[in-house]
């Protein structure tokens, strides 16, 4: 006989008052959360085109060129898991307001994709840190001989 883990014995979960207190609560923080990313993308990519301007008008700004490539692309990548945060934040405030399945599905569905895109970057980065640390370490060992 094949058992069923507690979440299974159920066809649908219902959510109660209180969960639905939280849920709002949290819409109201990750819209606040993504509009201040979607604002700090623009300081981004502002700061990414002000770079791209003064190294085009100098040959010797090469470190500015690549800076400027650097926050463009910082800000793009951002870009994605705010949109997401804040698709999260409209589809919850739509589906708690109109007692809508469809939204509240889609907006669970944009929360799973914000983390899995944060969790892809976190690992790439450690992955990143980790290589860094190893070529530091042999080239600091390698010098000293």
């Amino acid at each position: 006989m094949e058992k069923k883990s507690p979440f299974e014995q159920f066809e649908e979960l219902k959510i109660d008052r209180i969960s639905k207190e939280f849920l709002a609560e949290a819409a109201k923080w990750t819209a606040f959360l993504a509009i201040l990313g979607f604002i700090g993308i623009g300081f981004f990519f502002i700061a990414g085109l002000v770079m791209l301007s003064f190294s085009s008008m100098s040959k010797s700004m090469t470190g500015s060129f690549v800076m400027s490539i650097v926050y463009l692309l910082v800000a793009g990548f951002y870009l994605v898991p705010i949109n997401f945060l804040y698709k999260f934040s409209t589809n919850m405030k739509n589906a708690l307001r109109n007692n809508n399945q469809s939204s509240l599905a889609n907006a669970f569905e944009y929360l799973k994709s914000h983390y899995k895109f944060i969790g892809i970057l976190t690992l790439i980065l450690i992955s990143f840190y980790v290589m860094i640390f190893i070529w530091l370490m042999l080239t600091t060992v390698g010098s000293h001989f």
